[in-house]
């Protein structure tokens, strides 16, 4: 069946004549007669009975008007759902991150993006850097954000940020208030890390490596949460991200320990699947995220209390 012809049936039907069928598809009416004759050919039955006083349908031609209905209600929903799509009123967002970045830095532009596209659904899942990696592997997720290092040939990094992490304690901790502290001296005391396969604990690692130092690791736990109130209950120190403890330095169930001759920074990058096509979803919040003040490189690290 030739869709063109289904469509100037279609219109001959709902204007009720070749003349107004003509003027809706912008077509002479000598046309819409032509072809209008060679579609009944094909259907092998009159459509339409031409009448003194206008066209009506046949039996055949009502049973017809129906599927055609169907179909261009069905064509007309597509170009709108498209339209949607385009201008990011409608579509999906799904995004991946481990837990520093899921927890303290994503939120609020994922608010100001829901707010600003709410036909657009957002989903935000937060795991380790493996497990994100793996998902975007899969294709099901849209992006991803991490702290850990790619080793992914099928996966396109970009770095959006660089954060720091610094040494945690808890206030009574003996180096409490220390300012000549050196990393040597951690290597003394049991130091909580991440679980295998986080970002955080990879760069831990490999920084402590290259400096031969090599803690007493007594606790592996699964969120910074975790270590945060262990580090607070006097279990050891760890190394966390400053966007982590803001609260608890101000609140003083944390404390800061600066060490003279170790700085710890690392990348946070910005992950896709390599030669996949962003949705215009994708493309608006990915320019969200570039215009963001907080999350450029130079004002990632937080304000923090003075007193740390």
């Amino acid at each position: 069946m030739n869709l063109n012809h289904l469509a100037i049936f279609h219109a001959v039907a709902e204007t009720g004549s070749v003349s107004g069928a003509a003027s809706r598809l912008f077509i002479s009416q000598p046309a819409v007669s032509k072809q209008l004759r060679e579609f009944e050919g094909v259907i092998g039955m009159p459509l339409f009975d031409r009448l003194p006083k206008g066209m009506r349908l046949t039996a055949t031609g009502e049973v017809l008007l129906v599927f055609a209905q169907r179909i261009f209600a069905t064509e007309a929903a597509a170009e709108r759902r498209l339209a949607e799509l385009r201008d990011a009123r409608s579509g999906r967002l799904s995004i991946g991150a481990s837990m520093t970045i899921g927890n303290y830095l994503l939120p609020k532009l994922l608010a100001r993006y829901q707010q600003r596209y709410p036909g657009v659904d957002v989903q935000l899942e937060i795991a380790n850097t493996e497990v994100i990696q793996q998902k975007l592997l899969a294709n099901t997720l849209d992006l991803g954000f991490t702290e850990g290092f790619v080793e992914e040939e099928d996966l396109e990094e970009v770095v959006f940020a660089l954060d720091q992490l610094v040494v945690i304690a808890a206030p009574g901790h003996r180096f409490a208030g220390r300012t000549d502290l050196r990393a040597e001296e951690l290597c003394s005391e049991p130091c909580l890390l991440r679980e295998q396969g986080s970002g955080t604990r990879a760069v831990v690692e490999r920084t402590l490596s290259a400096r031969d130092l090599h803690p007493i690791s007594t606790m592996s736990l699964g969120s910074p949460e975790a270590i945060k109130q262990a580090v607070a209950a006097g279990a050891g120190i760890s190394l966390v991200s400053r966007w982590t403890v803001a609260t608890e330095l101000r609140a003083g169930t944390l404390t800061v320990l600066p060490v003279t001759d170790l700085t710890v920074e690392r990348p946070l990058h910005r992950l896709s699947l390599r030669h996949k096509h962003p949705s215009r979803a994708v493309e608006r919040f990915l320019d969200m995220l570039l215009q963001d003040e907080g999350l450029n490189g130079a004002g990632l690290v937080p304000d923090l209390p003075k007193t740390i």
